[in-house]
Order: C-alpha cells, then structure tokens, then sequence
C-alpha cells in the first residue's frame, strides 16, 4: 500500500506543510500582526506607527515591516519632493485580505481581557 504525501505549500519560494504553517509563516511573531492592525484603514508615517507601539524596538519594526512589504502584505511610499523625507505605510490590496482574520484575533483578545484577566 502506497502511502501519499501531503502537498506542500509554497509562498514566494519557501513551502509550508500546511495552510496553517503558511499563515503563521507571513503574519506570525510578535509584532506582524500588530502592525497589520494598526494599518487597518489608515496609513501611517514610521514614527506614527512606532507611537502607536511604544515597547517594539526600532530595529525589530523596521525588520518586519520589511518583511511585510516583501511578501506584499504592506505597500511602502517614500516621498522625496522636499526635505525632510516622509515614509507612508499602508496595506496593499493583498494586505487588505487579512482584515477579517486580524480583526477576530483583536476581538478574541478582547474577549479574553473581559472574561479571564485576573
């Protein structure tokens, strides 16, 4: 008897083993979905977004942002028509799909916060 192989899934050239690898591959960690989050229908300058989360450091934002815009969750804009230099970051229409599932992990925490916090 032949045993079948799952088929893998691949994403701009790494393969998960399932749709849930895949998933927690693009948005998962600390901080991807937060700023995800925070770039639901708004589109905000590096510093606003760094406000908006005060304990990520520089390093690690800028990192996953770049990650972000790479897989095309996140659309980057720079803006150099006059000084000083002003970066936009907003969600692409790809991004856009992951709306639904981060606004249920924000409800969900939500939830938890009203239900099970001590």
């Amino acid at each position: 008897m032949e045993v079948k192989e799952p088929e893998k899934l691949s994403f701009k050239g790494s393969e998960y083993p399932c749709c849930t690898s895949l998933t927690m591959g693009i948005i998962g960690g600390k901080w991807k979905t937060v700023i995800l989050y925070h770039l639901i229908n708004k589109t905000l300058r590096y510093n606003e977004l760094r406000k908006e989360m005060p304990t990520v450091t520089e390093r690690t934002l800028s990192l996953q942002l770049k990650a972000l815009e790479e897989d095309g969750l996140v659309n980057r804009k720079v803006y150099t028509s006059k000084p000083p230099l002003k970066v936009e970051y907003s969600l692409t229409e790809f991004g856009n799909t992951l709306i639904p599932l981060i606004q249920s992990i924000a409800d969900w925490g939500d939830f938890v916060a009203e239900n099970y916090s001590e």
